[in-house]
């Protein structure tokens, strides 16, 4: 009975660790595509969701990518968004206010921040972070 145990419980363990790697990487992502369309209820639908912070953990650390100074933020947006420069007058202020923000020549303002926060559903972190303007 003892022995019938322990081989089901074998059965219910994880092979997981810390990516500490690149080569643990690899295996985790080797891993993850073999059990990526797992039933969440399932143990492999665990495991998978297991992985996905790890990987992501792993990625953070290894692949910092920096964010965007504010007026690429914006940029990106209306891009992602399909909107053009003008979209924004009347959100930060007239056709030739759009143009001086967008081309570095002024910065934003409190209110302009708060304003395409709301109107782009940009975080207002993006959008108050310093940066130079042209000269």
């Amino acid at each position: 009975m003892i022995k019938l145990m322990q081989k089901q419980f074998k059965l219910l363990i994880m092979n997981i660790k810390p990516i500490k790697s690149a080569a643990d990487y690899d295996l985790a992502l080797a891993r993850l595509e073999a059990i990526f369309d797992a039933p969440s209820n399932a143990m492999e639908g665990d495991e998978a969701e297991i992985l996905v912070l790890l990987i992501e953990d792993y990625e953070n650390q290894q692949y910092f990518i920096e964010a965007p100074d504010p007026i690429e933020a914006i940029k990106i947006r209306l891009e992602e968004l399909n909107l053009r420069q003008t979209d924004l007058v009347g959100i930060i202020g007239g056709k030739s206010r759009v143009s001086e923000l967008l081309s570095r020549k002024r910065k934003l303002t409190l209110e302009m921040i708060r304003n395409l926060a709301e109107k782009l559903k940009l975080p207002i972190s993006a959008l108050v972070k310093d940066y130079s303007l042209a000269a």
